[in-house]
């Protein structure tokens, strides 16, 4: 066996991974029905935008049963839109029996039945 050797990479061709995010500027106020944004956690894809103590990559799932997405966890709360089964559903958070996320064909950003959620 022999060994090869590799003429050394010049550093400046090496991209390092990001290892953070840059406000660029003043946190903005989203309107929470259309941008995944509370006030514990926000969506990823929103870091440049606003602030938010954590941020979550959006898991695509899609309903397996027809959901009621809601306005908070509770399944009194006021009904945005009645989805699909099948319907894509971008996962942030699942806590208390309570998907939440975006309806992709919507646009809305709401809570769901945990139990309609599955693996896309």
């Amino acid at each position: 066996m022999t060994a090869t050797t590799h003429p050394p990479v010049p550093p400046s061709s090496i991209t390092s991974p990001r290892s953070g995010f840059t406000l660029t500027g003043r946190s903005r106020t989203l309107d929470p029905r259309t941008h995944a944004v509370r006030a514990d956690i926000a969506d990823v894809r929103l870091a440049d935008r606003v602030f938010a103590p954590h941020y979550a990559a959006p898991l695509r799932r899609a309903l397996a049963a027809a959901a009621t997405l809601r306005e908070s966890r509770d399944s009194a709360s006021a009904a945005l839109a009645e989805l699909p089964a099948g319907a894509a559903f971008d996962l942030l958070d699942l806590t208390g029996g309570f998907a939440w996320g975006i309806a992709v064909d919507a646009n809305l950003v709401g809570y769901v039945d945990a139990a309609a959620v599955r693996p896309a």
